[in-house]
């Protein structure tokens, strides 16, 4: 099997230890946020004073505006679009994607990896499906620990369907792929690291703050559609206990359209550093 998709294998073993921590990290993560759900009604931790939470809070909370943070669905949401799980998609698409073809322009070595021969096609497909597999490992990480806290909590599982969980982490896939894509295109027409890695921060944490500016101030509002977090919504997911497809079709689409792009780049661009 290694023998048949080498970069593929190759891709993953390199940032093995890093993609471990990952999915640890985010494991531990969801069930923290799990605990604190169970632990404490969602109410009380974002009303203070007979009010309830500013509506900017929709971006915390996933949800494009039919569910509150203050909410249990809108908690375990916050779970999957917080900081900290950005941080972590990004980190491991950022990696990953600088590696597929711009790391090895920037240092001289791609002109060894494709002397095999190897097809530039092959060369961009193994390490696209490198990034795949991480992300799939990050989020099935995210969505398994949630569900069987949903599952192990009667209070939770009230609000919150079991297919609401995979729902929101099918989405969460959507939203990796959104990221990919881009980012395995600017890797195939750059020639610098730092240039996947700023596209993918771009993409993940700007997209973040747009959106929430947007929700947060009405003349903004319209910038929210720029934003992958205006369709990535696991909250409403997760309330209403399924997929929601037109988001997911925008997120996925805009993934495919960037592959797609990197695809035509990397046929096209010279190899030489």
């Amino acid at each position: 099997m290694r023998r048949r998709w080498p970069l593929l294998w190759l891709a993953l073993y390199r940032r093995r230890k890093m993609l471990a921590a990952l999915v640890i990290g985010m494991a531990v993560f969801e069930a923290l946020i799990v605990v604190v759900a169970n632990a404490i009604p969602p109410g009380q931790l974002f009303t203070a004073g007979g009010k309830g939470p500013p509506s900017a809070y929709q971006a915390f909370s996933g949800s494009s505006g039919d569910v509150s943070i203050a909410s249990h669905p809108g908690l375990l949401g916050a779970g999957l679009t917080h900081p900290f799980w950005i941080a972590m998609q990004l980190t491991a698409i950022g990696s990953l994607a600088a590696a597929a073809v711009a790391a090895d322009v920037e240092s001289g070595t791609v002109e060894l990896v494709m002397v095999r021969p190897v097809s530039r096609t092959r060369l961009l497909a193994e390490r696209t499906a490198a990034l795949v597999i991480a992300a799939l490992a990050l989020n099935t990480a995210a969505t398994l620990t949630v569900a069987v806290g949903v599952a192990l909590s009667p209070d939770i599982h009230g609000q919150v369907p079991i297919g609401g969980v995979f729902a929101a982490g099918l989405m969460g896939m959507g939203f990796a792929l959104c990221l990919i894509g881009p980012a395995m295109a600017v890797s195939a027409a750059g020639r610098r690291r730092a240039q996947v890695v700023g596209a993918t921060i771009a993409i993940g944490a700007v997209g973040f703050a747009v959106n929430f500016i947007a929700l947060a101030w009405s003349p903004a509002a319209p910038l929210r559609f720029l934003s992958p977090f205006h369709y990535y919504t696991p909250g409403d997911a997760l309330a209403q206990g399924g997929v929601l497809w037109r988001g997911l079709g925008i997120l996925v689409g805009a993934g495919v359209l960037g592959l797609a792009f990197a695809h035509l780049a990397m046929q096209r661009r010279d190899l030489a550093p």
